[in-house]
């Protein structure tokens, strides 16, 4: 909760200080420290959909939905997608999100789709739509309890959920009413889709964008651990505390438990257990500008996968690299 504490200080601290200022030098830095900002509280609420958060489950759901609705996220619709991703991480067909796309989807999308969907920066605002539509191949969303997403025992959260996002949904409506649409959007809703991009950019990264091409699986070939391994870290330099350590991705799809300010120590213990089979993270320096160097290649790559076989690695489509022939992967 002292994280919470801490992260919702700065959030308001942040707000306030932009409104006093209220300067277009200033604006576009609370932009980026704001969305920032809203990721970490994404982080925290992820920490209660695990139940690595508290071991009080009452607290971990009053907590997550106080989180994820104030950024725009149904608390138990992702959790419940999110825990599907844990279980089938690494898997071809059952992996939830940013999983690779069977060559037969990929090739019955039409061509604008393809092109939004691996051109940079399309992608990394992708993550709105998912929660209403899922991804392609997959159907049901976030919102709806009839959803083939949950299960029966699960409706009545799902219903909660969207309860809670819609009543921020409205509060937000009431405020732009208020305050204008304008100050409203300089306040909340450009530092959202700071955030979205943060969300899409981490995520993608921790399942792609690796100079060794990392192997998918599906069948007998799949296992909990084969898919946990298939996850990377990731060095986000000065910005590691800030969103609590979410680079220890390895450790954390392993063993999902573990709170997020353990994750480190637990990945200095389980590297020399891992050796080779640990992705060992690049280092960012001052600012992880490298890290878009990794997502722009993986964009330009890493396409689909065979509709056959149980190991598998990514194809590049040639269409996509302008009609060149570039020998797939």
């Amino acid at each position: 909760m002292g994280y919470v504490f801490r992260d919702v200080a700065v959030v308001v601290g942040l707000a306030a200080g932009a409104a006093y200022l209220n300067s277009w030098f200033v604006w576009p830095l609370y932009w980026v420290a704001q969305g920032t900002m809203f990721w970490a509280l994404f982080v925290l609420g992820h920490d209660c959909g695990h139940g690595s958060f508290s071991n009080n489950p009452k607290l971990n759901r009053v907590a997550g939905h106080f989180l994820h609705s104030s950024i725009l996220v149904p608390y138990h619709g992702w959790r419940i997608s999110h825990r599907t991703h844990h279980q089938n991480h690494g898997h071809v067909e059952k992996d939830e999100s940013w999983h690779p796309l069977p060559e037969r989807i990929y090739k019955n999308l039409d061509n604008l789709t393809k092109k939004i969907r691996f051109t940079v920066p399309f992608p990394m605002f992708a993550f709105p739509f998912y929660l209403w539509n899922r991804s392609p191949g997959k159907k049901g969303s976030h919102f709806h309890p009839d959803s083939d997403l949950f299960v029966t025992n699960e409706k009545n959260d799902v219903i909660t959920s969207t309860v809670c996002w819609s009543a921020m949904a409205a509060l937000l409506a009431g405020l732009t009413y208020v305050m204008g649409p304008v100050q409203m959007l300089k306040l909340y809703f450009i530092p959202y889709w700071i955030f979205v991009m943060w969300l899409d950019l981490v995520t993608y990264l921790h399942h792609h964008g690796h100079e060794e091409k990392l192997p998918w699986y599906r069948g007998k070939e799949w296992s909990y651990l084969r898919g946990g391994l298939t996850t990377l870290d990731r060095d986000y330099g000065w910005i590691n505390n800030i969103h609590h350590d979410i680079g220890t991705h390895v450790i954390h799809h392993l063993f999902p438990q573990i709170p997020h300010y353990n994750l480190i120590e637990a990945t200095k213990a389980a590297k020399p257990v891992l050796d080779k089979y640990y992705r060992e993270p690049q280092k960012s320096g001052p600012m992880p500008f490298h890290l878009f160097g990794d997502l722009t290649r993986s964009m330009k790559n890493d396409h689909y996968v065979k509709d056959t076989g149980d190991v598998l690695y990514y194809q590049t489509d040639p269409q996509l690299l302008g009609g060149s022939r570039k020998k797939s992967s």
